[in-house]
């Protein structure tokens, strides 16, 4: 059963283009050691979106010097960080996140889209393990059957 996810987090799920993106890290390097936060948020914002995990990454590492840094801008980092987190399949962590928005936004149509993705991302990766270890199990049990019959 697929979630009908908020606007906003299916457009999270689109990459951005390159073009798009080295628009916003040539302004993030052109500012240097005196980038504006909200320049380094929008290249972060830009990294969180992009297909490469190293980008999802350094998005990552941006955004939570900007949450630690800046108390006030830290409601609109939560979302994103948690995005990043989801994006790198950091699912935990993007659970603690997005549940920190959503006490102070109980009624955010982001979190509560983003919640229900990482809700179906952890159910459907812990079936897979389960089917995983069941057929290393059952492997593993005919293996030792085979070697009891053959010993005896």
């Amino acid at each position: 059963m697929k979630t009908k996810s908020a606007p906003a987090v299916q457009e999270a799920e689109k990459s951005l283009g390159e073009e798009e993106l080295e628009v916003l890290r040539r302004q993030y390097l052109k500012e240097g050691e005196f980038v504006t936060v909200q320049t380094k948020f929008n290249y972060a914002w830009g990294l969180i979106r992009s297909r490469d995990h190293q980008d999802a990454e350094l998005g990552l590492l941006l955004l939570t010097e900007i949450y630690t840094d800046y108390p006030e801008r830290r409601r609109e980092c939560l979302y994103f960080i948690a995005l990043g987190h989801y994006k790198l399949s950091n699912y935990t962590e993007a659970r603690r996140f997005n549940q920190k928005l959503q006490k102070l936004e109980p009624n955010n149509e982001q979190a509560l889209g983003l919640g229900k993705l990482i809700d179906e991302k952890v159910s459907t990766e812990g079936v897979i393990g389960l089917a995983i270890v069941s057929g290393v199990l059952a492997v593993g049990a005919a293996l030792v059957t085979a070697i009891v019959k053959r010993s005896r």
